[in-house]
């Protein structure tokens, strides 16, 4: 009778939620980019959510459990070369996976703070677009757009990464669907992280705070428009 694989549960279920819902977010507001037109309420509406979304992952990244924690997988270029040239097993974020997260979380923040103070020339305008005048918000609607390429590139690389990896045998997709790991995966004597119901209330909380947060500036957008 074989044995039941061990896992290590590794990403909490906050975690996991906003890398689906940010990855749903940034695809739908570049999908309604693309169609225009009234489709630009709905631009408006998932940048907002995807900024309030990337503030919680930062926050997240400061308080939430072991390794959801910036300080548990920020490494040094140096250490980062490393492990490129001599990939160890990782619990958690491997050096180039976390290097990927920083510059995912600045685009995407860059992308969403610009876009508050953008407009099109027509109908849409972001919620503080007004209040910088037409020469600034022009300015940042030049940044807003240039980004893009930044952005399009980030997500290129980090699907050509995930592609790379689950080619060489490493399962990265499912273990952020469920959260854990096969014991073997990992260094041995990883320990798990922390999931449990507080966890999941401090995180509801949070999310609550910027969610309506998000939804003011929203409604800002609108009528500002």
């Amino acid at each position: 009778m074989s044995q039941p694989t061990k896992t290590v549960r590794i990403w909490d279920l906050p975690t996991r939620l906003f890398h689906v819902a940010l990855a749903l977010c940034v695809t739908g507001a570049i999908v309604a980019v693309k169609l225009g037109g009234l489709w630009m309420d709905w631009h408006v509406r998932l940048g907002i959510a995807s900024l309030a979304l990337v503030t919680f992952r930062i926050i997240w990244g400061l308080i939430g459990p072991r390794y959801a924690r910036f300080a548990q997988f920020y490494t040094s270029p140096l250490k980062t070369w490393a492990y490129f040239r001599a990939p160890t097993k990782s619990a958690g974020h491997n050096p180039l996976g976390a290097w990927s997260v920083f510059g995912m979380l600045a685009i995407i923040g860059w992308q969403g703070s610009t876009g508050l103070f953008a407009n099109d020339d027509i109908l849409t305008q972001g919620p503080f677009a007004n209040m910088v005048g037409s020469a600034w918000s022009n300015r940042l609607t030049g940044l807003h757009q240039f980004n893009e390429y930044f952005l399009y590139a980030a997500i290129g690389l980090h699907v050509s990464a995930i592609a790379f990896y689950t080619y060489k045998g490493q399962r990265l997709i499912m273990p952020m669907v469920h959260g854990d790991v096969q014991a073997d995966a990992v260094p041995k004597g990883t320990a798990p992280a922390q999931d449990d119901w507080r966890v999941r209330a401090g995180a509801a909380l949070l999310a609550l705070t910027l969610g309506t947060l998000a939804w003011w500036l929203i409604g800002l957008a609108f009528n500002a428009s």
